[in-house]
């Protein structure tokens, strides 16, 4: 598909995206922060990646209506539908990257993530990866320009680990782990982190990749009920999560032993499987309800400027569109403290206020925050900020939590992200960055 099929046909699926934003046609003319927006409305992962979108846009709309902008700097915005494809995505990128001085681009796809990595630094444009993408990343020594926000998947399978090892009592020695995983670079994210842990541990680790989209995996599964693993991890998205657990359900797989990734939690990964999902449980890295969803109700979807149904905010992948929209919009006010309040930022002191985030609990309660989000402080070393989630089960109705607030292993996790960025550094000939360089 060409791009202006690609970009006409994400216009018509979402064509009021941009009617509560300011045009972005005016943008040239006009004093306006440019959001770059890279959402999959349309193709296999359409029924997940619409939420997300919807919270995203709504934020954005929350800012100008309720707050005038960003200390009166209104914002625009404008889409391409990537379809999740990473070829999409870097043609969307392309496509908008020229629409300001730099911006924040945020991919929604570790393969895009993969890609734009390589593209970022030379055109100045810092990318939020929150609760995906190159889980290295999070050493902002190596990675400038990344900033896998509110945990990377390394972080995301640490505390499902915890959970499950809490659960059998601390010991998981003989124990069989399954991870079902998108045969992807999202799905091949938690290896080494699980195969760190099953050299600690002591469990064997199965892996059982899902060719996308995911809808066919009666292989998978039957060698799953030959392995008879004591756990299943899930690692899927779209269509890929409800197939898995309708096969559970085929198999006589119990749900209860089922352990989602935050992608593999949500509402439209269950209303299909209902009571048969009963019992599965996964990660959730936001909250619910709270002054900022009676803001988005008030604001936005009350006045007919909503960009989907009134009843999905509030639903988890909408929140967590929310909060990736309130990261960015935080990255441009940290700036702004630092370099102008009032002024359009580009893509270098973007960057340096999403270096530079300091969302306490004083600010998230400003905000109206405080119920969807964990505080979060980034540095010039450490791009991720926060990595923290809970745990929710579903009770074949709705989602209720099962845990309190698990923080993730950083004594685990962060010898394996120096491996891993210094292994980029050398395969790319980079240098970390200088203490003068952190404090610029």
């Amino acid at each position: 598909m060409k791009l202006r099929q690609l970009v006409l046909a994400a216009s018509v699926v979402a064509a009021a995206a941009s009617s509560a934003l300011v045009s972005t046609a005016a943008f040239a003319q006009a004093k306006e922060q440019f959001f770059p927006v890279l959402p999959y409305r349309t193709g296999a992962y359409a029924p997940n990646g619409v939420p997300w979108a919807n919270g995203y846009s709504d934020y954005l709309r929350l800012i100008n209506a309720r707050d005038g902008g960003i200390n009166g700097v209104k914002i625009s915005s404008e889409e391409c539908d990537t379809a999740y494809a990473t070829d999409r995505g870097v043609e969307c990128y392309e496509r908008l990257k020229g629409k300001a001085k730099g911006s924040v681009f945020q991919p929604l796809s570790t393969g895009i993530t993969f890609a734009l990595t390589e593209k970022a630094p030379g055109d100045q444009n810092p990318l939020i990866t929150g609760g995906y993408g190159r889980s290295e990343s999070s050493d902002g020594g190596v990675f400038k320009w990344n900033f896998p926000l509110m945990g990377t998947y390394w972080s995301g399978a640490d505390i499902i680990m915890q959970f499950i090892t809490k659960k059998e009592n601390g010991n998981l020695k003989g124990k069989k782990i399954a991870l079902v995983y998108h045969d992807s670079p999202y799905g091949k994210e938690p290896i080494p982190l699980l195969q760190e842990r099953a050299k600690m541990q002591g469990y064997d680790l199965q892996l059982l990749p899902v060719t996308a989209p995911g809808v066919e995996q009666k292989a998978t599964w039957l060698q799953i009920r030959q392995a008879r693993p004591d756990y299943v991890l899930l690692w899927g998205w779209g269509v890929m999560n409800s197939a898995a657990l309708k096969e559970a359900v085929a198999t006589g797989y119990p749900r209860e032993k089922m352990y989602g990734v935050w992608w593999s939690a949500a509402e439209p990964d269950v209303k299909d499987v209902g009571e048969a999902a009963k019992g599965y449980s996964g990660l959730v890295a936001t909250g619910l309800g709270g002054k900022v969803i009676e803001d988005v109700k008030k604001f936005v979807h009350d006045k007919k400027q909503g960009t989907g149904p009134a009843d999905e905010v509030g639903t988890t992948l909408y929140n967590r569109g929310l909060v990736s929209a309130a990261l960015a919009v935080e990255g441009v006010r940290a700036a702004q403290d630092r370099f102008g309040k009032g002024k359009v930022m580009n893509g270098e002191q973007i960057r340096w206020g999403l270096e530079n985030l300091n969302m306490d609990e004083k600010n998230l309660k400003k905000l109206g925050l405080d119920s969807v989000m964990k505080p979060l402080s980034t540095s010039c070393l450490d791009h991720e900020g926060s990595r923290s989630a809970r745990m929710h089960s579903w009770d074949g109705k709705k989602w209720n939590y099962v845990s309190d607030w698990i923080e993730a292993d950083t004594s685990i996790i962060k010898p394996l992200v120096k491996q891993f960025a210094d292994k980029y550094a050398a395969e790319r000939k980079l240098t970390r960055r200088t203490p003068a360089d952190c404090q610029s």
